[in-house]
């Protein structure tokens, strides 16, 4: 499959928001929480990268969410992508998606590990009986991803909260701050019966994989993905 870059835009230093479609009318069949793989070759080796779909399934469109990796080969080359551009594709793949609708949910992202969430959250969200939190962590306020379209969320759905968490607060910021888990005990009120999402760096990712199973949670209702 071949995508097209329709627009992108920054959203935050060092991170933007694609808008991507299929060429050749084709549609993009996939399960919110998925990625998709693109390939290029870059001084004659072939480079596959995998990222997280940040929208729900729409047609032949999808759009990601990215942070530029000054090192790296892919994210630099997608950053100075031009609308027009197109790139090779390779089908949705990935088992990061919503399992149980019948438990409460809590969703801890931290940076550009909000995109599976927010393809998930755009789905499902309307249709979901139980109690989801998503817990959300950044360095700065500015920093953190969609923020006002998962306020908006939060509004129009009583059973979603929002918990955005800053380590580098500024004067004017008033909601909670730290690591995401130091909010953890408070996401939990002290209950193992609900399902665990974990999407971020691998050293968030693990240490609270660790914490949750101290606290007797099944492996089965930790569900995560590392990006790194």
């Amino acid at each position: 499959m071949t995508a097209r870059l329709v627009e992108s835009r920054e959203i935050a230093p060092g991170v933007r928001h694609f808008d991507f479609e299929l060429t050749g009318g084709e549609k993009l069949s996939f399960t919110p929480g998925q990625f998709v793989s693109f390939r290029r070759m870059f001084e004659g080796k072939e480079i596959i990268r995998a990222y997280s779909i940040a929208s729900v399934p729409d047609g032949n469109r999808f759009a990601l969410c990215l942070n530029e990796v000054s090192c790296g080969l892919f994210s630099p080359f997608l950053f100075v992508l031009q609308p027009g551009a197109e790139i090779e594709l390779r089908q949705p793949l990935g088992y990061f998606t919503l399992r149980n609708r019948d438990r409460d949910i809590l969703m801890i992202a931290t940076g550009t590990g909000i995109a599976p969430f927010r393809s998930m959250l755009a789905a499902n969200l309307a249709d979901l009986r139980t109690q989801v939190t998503l817990l959300l962590g950044a360095r700065y306020s500015d920093t953190l991803l969609y923020r006002e379209e998962f306020e908006e969320l939060a509004r129009k759905h009583p059973n979603f909260r929002f918990w955005p968490t800053v380590t580098r607060p500024g004067e004017d910021w008033t909601g909670r701050t730290g690591r995401v888990q130091q909010h953890i005990e408070e996401a939990l009120d002290a209950r193992t019966d609900l399902d665990v999402y974990l999407c971020g760096l691998k050293e968030m990712v693990d240490d609270i994989r660790s914490r949750l199973k101290q606290r007797g949670f099944d492996r089965k209702h930790i569900i995560f993905e590392k990006y790194d």
